[in-house]
């Protein structure tokens, strides 16, 4: 989901605009612990997005975006960084692992698909802001049709003339009659009161025959999209359906929105967005690092990296919905590096990420500020998810810091996976809590560190068993 900032679109964007590179990383900081340096070199490569698109058309175009390799050990944020800055520019966002592309000629995912996912989901998030604008409409309209189930309209009053050419009286009070029946019907359906009758209406059969076209290209160079041809060919077929009021008129609702919405404008604005201000976050780009050894799973890594290339560079990828220039999406790559190091990638895929930075292994200190500063910390979903069956949680200032303590040694003695050894921590340590839970209904349960060390003690005491189940 984006994060739209108050106000218009025009007023979201000014807003946008002017937001330094100073509270970029203030943004960041209400979601992401430390990892200073990675912050700076996202908030300047938006900062300079904005910059960007207030060149000339002819100097903008020959500005590259400076794309960023994030060189640090699994869950210490590098993710999350580039998802947080994604949201706060409203920009399509898509985040993919570099080891689940082949070269060509293997079997395996084609390295333009990424752009593919990426247009889909640019199209979904401008649908989504379309579908604003056009709702009261949408809902008027679906309330008109539904009135005109439950009322069908009558013929228009025919009125008599005497010969003299004075109208009757009395001819037109059934068509004032009709109206204020409507009207009464009108006020029962917003109340809800109509929301148990049944009704009839015509729905759209969805059960297509299904297809699969199999080519040496692959499904996804295929360009024809054969459910969108089919009604074309046969005809929009309808079927009668009995529902309630409430469910016919959030059927009718939605074929409103989609009648209203037009498409070919929210395809040429999903494009744009995400020529203009498209990101991609190329994860595991360690695993793809290495030079050709000529046999093994290592056959395939360099072409994978060449393959990547000319994305990365500015290349036109087709699409179903038109041609997709990839010159200014900003890509974000990262890998652990344990094994290889940046230096083993093909020096002119090194050449385009020319960003490059470090982010540190995650201190007891900042496990302590992990579980408590972000929005959404694990202590407030902790103590949220148990406040819906009445429980009070309460985690007292040195059960804190054993918990981060604990996940900190566990860390060290075994894999370090970052800040995700806290979720296996907080599972454990309220483990009883949870299953007993409904039973507990408006206790008010403390957690100290007497608790933490009772819960989790043995298992890390034995190395063995803390391998398995922390």
């Amino acid at each position: 989901m984006a994060i739209y900032l108050p106000g218009t679109v025009e007023e979201e964007q000014v807003s946008l605009d002017e937001l330094t590179p100073r509270e970029i990383v203030a943004e960041l900081d209400k979601h992401v612990i430390g990892q200073k340096d990675a912050k700076r070199a996202v908030a300047i490569a938006l900062r300079n997005r904005m910059r960007r698109q207030k060149l000339t058309p002819e100097l903008s175009e020959e500005v590259i975006p400076k794309n960023i390799i994030m060189i640090g050990p699994t869950g210490v944020g590098k993710t999350e960084i580039a998802r947080r800055l994604a949201k706060l520019a409203n920009s399509p966002f898509l985040k993919v692992e570099a080891s689940k592309f082949t070269e060509v000629g293997y079997v395996g995912r084609d390295v333009e698909s990424m752009i593919r996912d990426l247009v889909e989901i640019a199209i979904e998030m401008v649908r989504e802001e379309k579908l604003e604008d056009v709702t009261d409409k949408a809902e008027l309209n679906a309330e008109e049709r539904l009135l005109d189930i439950l009322l069908p309209p009558i013929a228009p009053p025919r009125t008599e003339a005497s010969p003299a050419g004075f109208v009757l009286e009395g001819t037109t009070s059934a068509g004032e009659s009709q109206s204020r029946t409507r009207e009464k019907l009108r006020q029962q359906l917003r109340e809800g009161k109509l929301d148990e009758r049944m009704v009839e209406i015509d729905v759209r059969e969805r059960n297509f025959p299904s297809f699969e076209i199999i080519s040496n290209q692959g499904v996804e160079e295929m360009d024809v999209n054969i459910k969108d041809m089919l009604p074309n060919i046969f005809g929009q077929r309808t079927k009668k359906r009995k529902m309630k009021v409430n469910e016919a008129l959030e059927y009718l609702i939605q074929e409103e929105e989609q009648r209203l919405i037009d498409m070919d404008q929210v395809t040429r604005t999903a494009i744009d967005r995400v020529e203009d201000s498209g990101i991609i976050f190329l994860d595991e780009i360690d695993k793809i690092a290495g030079r050709e050894s000529g046999h093994g799973p290592d056959v395939s890594r360099e072409g994978v990296q060449r393959d990547i290339l000319p994305i990365v560079e500015g290349t036109t990828v087709n699409t179903r919905y038109g041609m997709v220039r990839t010159d200014h999406i900003l890509f974000v790559a990262a890998g652990a590096f344990h094994v290889s190091k940046p230096s083993d990638l093909i020096p002119e895929l090194q050449g385009r990420f020319p960003i490059r930075v470090e982010l540190q292994s995650l201190t007891m200190a900042d496990f302590i500020r992990i579980l408590t500063e972000p929005k959404s910390s694990l202590v407030k979903q902790y103590t949220a998810l148990l406040e819906t069956e009445g429980v009070k949680l309460e985690f007292t200032t040195d059960s804190l810091e054993e918990i981060a303590r604990f996940a900190f040694r566990v860390n060290e003695g075994t894999e370090n996976i970052g800040a995700r050894r806290l979720h296996t921590i907080m599972e454990r340590v309220l483990d009883q809590i949870s299953f007993d839970a409904p039973d507990k209904k408006g206790e008010h349960v403390k957690i100290d560190a007497d608790y933490v060390r009772h819960m989790l003690a043995d298992i890390v005491k034995d190395q063995d068993l803390s391998r398995y189940i922390l």
